[in-house]
């Protein structure tokens, strides 16, 4: 069976968003990933697993090791989708700043 992978679904996940940032500077093996979590090997190659599936990381086969990098054009399209709420709550909390400055002046 098929699953398809959601990428709101894969950052939900602290460790995954971890990877991220990890993986976000340089690219890395799934060892040298792993070594960064108290948590099994498998465990953090099924983290792996999710975020290559969702397009956020690549693989890159160097010999005989697997390099994960980061997918920027994919994490742009995240950060797309993000913008408008973004901007929606800096305005709500600009109008909520101008309204606290107004009822101290008073």
């Amino acid at each position: 069976m098929n699953l398809r992978r959601d990428v709101f679904q894969a950052i939900a996940d602290p460790t995954r968003r971890a990877i991220l940032l990890l993986v976000a500077s340089h690219t890395m093996t799934a060892g040298a990933i792993a070594s960064n979590f108290d948590t099994a090997r498998p465990t953090v190659s099924k983290h792996l697993q999710i975020l290559t599936e969702c397009e956020l990381l690549e693989q890159k086969q160097a010999g005989r090791e697997i390099y994960y990098y980061i997918n920027a054009q994919k994490m742009k399209e995240v950060a797309e989708f993000i913008e408008p709420f973004r901007k929606m709550w800096d305005d709500r909390f600009n109008k909520l700043e101008s309204i606290m400055k107004e009822y101290k002046s008073k």
